[in-house]
């Protein structure tokens, strides 16, 4: 007569909740979403640095050089690419929906960064107020004002900053997050009590109940 054992049946391991990349795709762009993010922050953050407009103003008879930088022009680029690089972090520190908003950040940031990277290209006011400030004149008229390509190339890193986030929209789902990573191995699992030791009996009453069922009360495991 057959039996049935109890002994349970190996099944297969279950996908990890942290979300490890499970296909090649998911890996690619993983690497890809990283390596994009952390070049166009980089690239804006240098670029913004740089002489974005120049031109000369009259002074005392003669010309002087006038010069404004990306941080004079506007300062939304750098911002937003601060912001983008938090965001690229902490998308591997939240799962789920909070993936998803954070990802949409990381996107907004790089695409608000190329809008006013290019809006900058043309401007010239931060030149006419530094015209103003070397000159001591507020009315300084600045000439043969010509800009570089230093915004665009800030543009650049800011749209590789969006695509960053597109990725993490399109397929952040299927990436690990840091704190699955992170868990102990022997740390029990949710929902599950820690196993109890047993304590030694204290009170009078607990010691004649431990010598009634046979036990040794002054024993120690």
């Amino acid at each position: 007569m057959g039996y049935v054992s109890a002994v349970p049946v190996p099944q297969p391991r279950a996908a990890r909740a942290s979300g490890a990349a499970a296909t090649p795709g998911g890996r690619r762009s993983l690497a890809a979403a990283l390596l994009l993010g952390a070049l166009g922050a980089t690239v804006v953050l240098l670029s913004a640095g740089q002489i974005w407009a120049e031109g000369t103003a009259a002074v005392g008879g003669g010309t002087v050089p006038v010069q404004a930088d990306g941080g004079a022009v506007t300062g939304v680029p750098t911002a937003l690419a601060i912001v983008g690089l938090a965001a690229l972090v902490a998308v591997f520190a939240v799962r789920r929906a909070g993936r998803t908003l954070v990802s949409g950040l990381l996107a907004l940031s790089g695409a608000g960064a190329a809008v006013a990277a290019f809006l900058g290209a043309s401007d010239s006011d931060a030149v006419d107020a530094e015209a103003a400030r070397i000159t001591g004149d507020t009315a300084a008229a600045v000439a043969g004002l010509t800009h570089t390509a230093w915004p665009y190339v800030t543009a650049g890193g800011a749209l590789l900053i969006l695509v960053a986030g597109l990725l993490a929209l399109r397929f952040g789902t299927s990436w690990p997050a840091m704190g699955g990573r992170y868990e102990r191995a022997g740390a029990p699992r949710a929902g599950r009590p820690a196993p109890r030791t047993a304590a030694a009996p204290e009170r009078p009453e607990d010691l004649w109940k431990a010598l009634d069922r046979g036990e040794d009360p002054t024993r120690e495991d």
